[in-house]
Formats: structure tokens, C-alpha cells, sequence
């Protein structure tokens, strides 16, 4: 009985493995989807200010974003720096493609926050949403044209005007090799 059952879970195994996908055909899908962003490439700074409990705060904020696993991943990392020279954000985020869903994911550290969130492709740069509890959601839309980026952050609110609180405008200052830059050589 004992291998009979051991036997029927090697079966099943063995047919799910069969009808897998060819990896290199997913990842010449995945590839080919983040081609769309590769406009976001690069080494970007300028400013961004938010709306705080104590008022409108800005600071300057920068944003290194590469290719990583040869192309199949988008890796972004933004940090915010205040006048005074010291890091007050810092976010990691990357962005990935699901052949089968056909839908982009943002998976995204920021604050001691973590979530994954639907990615929205435009021609020109993207949009996602955040949930911010009952009715009320933070839609970021951005808009990349030539060597500036701007995105902005809306608060929705059911039944409300969307309400501006955030902004980033970015100008690129320079390619980049990262993340792919510095791996570990084999010898």
C-alpha cells in the first residue's frame, strides 16, 4: 500500500514537471516585458516633497534603477536625503512580469512597510495602487519623457477629490550597471 502510494505521487510529480513551461520561453517573455521600462534606467535626482501630519515636507530624493537576471527583473532603489546630508527614506523595490497572468508586479520595502502591487505599463511610464483602508486607495502615476521623471501620489477616498501628496520630479543624471554590475566572479 505504502508504495503504491509512493509510486502515484512520483506519477503525479513526474506529469506536473512535464507541463511546466520551457524556462528560457518564460524568460524570453519576461525579458521582453520589462523592455517596456526601460526607460526608467539610470542614475535620477532632483526633489520630491510629501504631506506629513506636521505640513509639506521636501527633500532630495534620488532613484537608481537597472535590469537584473538578464532582463527579466527591474530593481529600483530610492532614497530621500534632508538637508543636512542624512538618508530619511529609503525604499527597494522590483518589478517583475507573469507570463501566465500577463500582469506586471511591483514588490515593494519601504518604512518597515512590505506589499506586492499591481504595476500598470504605460507608453510613458506606469501607475499603482496602494489599499489605504475602507475606500480609500494611493494611486502613483508616473511619466517619463527623455531625462525627466515625475510621479506623483494621489490619495482616493471614495466620493472625494483625489488629494496630491506626493511629488517627485527627477532629472536623469547618469546611466548605471547596477544591480547587475559587481557580481561574484566564479574563480
Amino acid at each position: 500500500m505504502i508504495v503504491r502510494g509512493f509510486i502515484a505521487i512520483l506519477l503525479f510529480a513526474a506529469g506536473a514537471w512535464a507541463q511546466r513551461p520551457d524556462p528560457a520561453k518564460v524568460l524570453a517573455e519576461q525579458k521582453k516585458a520589462l523592455q517596456a521600462l526601460s526607460f526608467m534606467d539610470g542614475v535620477w535626482r532632483g526633489t520630491a516633497w510629501t504631506i506629513l501630519p506636521t505640513g509639506k515636507h521636501t527633500i532630495t530624493q534620488t532613484e537608481r534603477i537597472g535590469p537584473f537576471l538578464d532582463g527579466s527583473v527591474k530593481v529600483l532603489e530610492g532614497r530621500g536625503y534632508e538637508e543636512d546630508g542624512r538618508v530619511s527614506f529609503n525604499a527597494f523595490g522590483t518589478i517583475s512580469y507573469d507570463v501566465q497572468s500577463k500582469k506586471y508586479t511591483l514588490h515593494s520595502y519601504a518604512q518597515g512597510n512590505t506589499g506586492d502591487f499591481e504595476f500598470k505599463v504605460k507608453p510613458d511610464g506606469y501607475v499603482w495602487e496602494i489599499p489605504a483602508g475602507p475606500g480609500t486607495t494611493i494611486r502613483y502615476t508616473a511619466v517619463v519623457k527623455g531625462d525627466h521623471f515625475l510621479e506623483v501620489g494621489d490619495q482616493m477616498v471614495a466620493g472625494k477629490e483625489p488629494f496630491r501628496m506626493f511629488e517627485m520630479s527627477l532629472k536623469r543624471i547618469g546611466n548605471t550597471d547596477w544591480p547587475a554590475a559587481g557580481a561574484v566572479p566564479q574563480k
